[in-house]
């Protein structure tokens, strides 16, 4: 799926800023420093919004395109952070046969938040993952870490209830 970038404040620190310009001062000079610099620019942040990969481009001397081409091919980086309410529905072949993806669509039409997106207020935040080794309680999801087995639709709104403010 295509990553899309939502509309989420950014609300980098001026600590985390230091950070991410010592970690692209270690890599000045070393071959194929682009890759490691956003991996460790993701571990400061927790995602690489716009901002954070605009001052990578201009530090690196590399386009801001070409950067945003990486974060975008790669399914290991983020664009947007996880909401107070992260929620990732297994979508690996056993829950996946169990409808899992029915779940997926039900959270995407209650929450108005498509796969990859965090509401804009940063409330919940919908990740698909693959499987997360809990195959028996098929179809399987994690809120917060929190794992929920043997799911149908009717559970979404229930699961939901449980996180309101």
């Amino acid at each position: 799926m295509k990553k899309k970038l939502t509309t989420v404040e950014f609300r980098g620190t001026p600590e985390q800023e230091a950070k991410l310009l010592e970690v692209i001062a270690k890599y000045d000079g070393v071959p194929g420093k682009t890759m490691p610099i956003l991996q460790e620019a993701q571990e400061i942040y927790g995602y690489l919004p716009i901002e954070v990969q605009r001052i990578i481009a201009e530090k690196t001397d590399t386009s801001l395109e070409e950067i945003y081409g990486i974060v975008t091919f790669y399914s290991q980086f983020k664009l947007n952070p996880n909401g107070e309410v992260a929620i990732a529905i297994c979508l690996g072949t056993a829950c996946y046969v169990k409808g899992s993806g029915d779940l997926l669509d039900e959270f995407t039409k209650q929450l108005g938040i498509k796969e990859g997106e965090t509401s804009a207020d940063g409330k919940y935040s919908l990740e698909a993952t693959r499987c997360i080794g809990a195959c028996g309680l098929a179809p399987v999801l994690t809120v917060n870490g929190e794992v929920y087995g043997r799911l149908t639709k009717a559970d979404v709104a229930t699961i939901l209830a449980k996180y309101k403010d």
